[in-house]
């Protein structure tokens, strides 16, 4: 009777994985682009691209974020009634219950670096998923380099150094709450929002340190 229960846990255990072995070369028809990075498929999954941000766009009427209808319009582009095949990390989803994932095309470009070499999104960073951060980091540093998209404008301006966490990949200004708590082990020092950016680290959303008060270097 041992032996049997034993046998049935192996067989359950090698079909959950030829599942989710065959679930990862599936493909899905996107039906509808909310934003640069969050997308609706046809069986209902609301899917949020992992490792990038995109531009926001204010979708109440009011002022939406530098290239936020640009990021839209290359991911719909891209992606609307298109399939497309998702690849999941450590973490599947968020806290509003979305598919977290790398997404594909047919052609086998993933959609989440095609936004960031655009320039059109930044790396972000968020533990434990980190799969894909390296080639994401290596195509925001391209990016950067011609000055494309966001990087036209995020890195223009001049002020004060930054305070990074090596734990969140997240950079803040010095007075920044959030900096204030940081560890002195994950404690990183920045220049400029330029070095941060470089490095993969994403601003935070509370105080912002990469707008008009960020100190900013014109070169590197």
């Amino acid at each position: 009777m041992k032996f049997k229960k034993i046998t049935f846990l192996i067989i359950l255990i090698l079909l959950q994985g030829l599942s989710l072995s065959l679930n990862s070369f599936a493909f899905h028809r996107v039906v509808f682009v909310y934003d640069g990075d969050t997308v609706l498929l046809k069986n209902g999954a609301k899917v949020r691209y992992l490792g990038i941000n995109t531009p926001e766009i204010n979708h109440q009427g009011g002022e939406s974020e530098f290239m936020a209808h640009s990021a839209k319009n290359f991911n719909q582009k891209l992606v609307k009634g298109a399939p497309v095949r998702l690849e999941y990390d450590l973490v599947r989803r968020d806290r509003y219950k979305r598919v977290l994932a790398y997404v594909f095309l047919e052609n086998g470009d993933m959609v989440n670096a095609l936004l960031v070499r655009k320039g059109l999104a930044y790396v972000i960073s968020i533990r434990p998923n980190l799969k894909y951060r390296d080639l994401l980091l290596e195509c925001q540093r391209k990016a950067i380099k011609e000055r494309v998209g966001i990087w036209s404008n995020l890195l223009r301006y001049k002020g004060e150094h930054h305070l990074g966490n090596r734990k969140s990949y997240c950079f803040h200004r010095p007075d920044c709450p959030f900096a204030r708590r940081i560890s002195k082990k994950n404690l990183i020092r920045f220049r400029s929002s330029y070095d941060a950016f470089w490095e993969g680290y994403s601003p935070c959303k509370r105080c912002k340190p990469s707008g008009k008060r960020s100190q900013v270097q014109n070169s590197k």
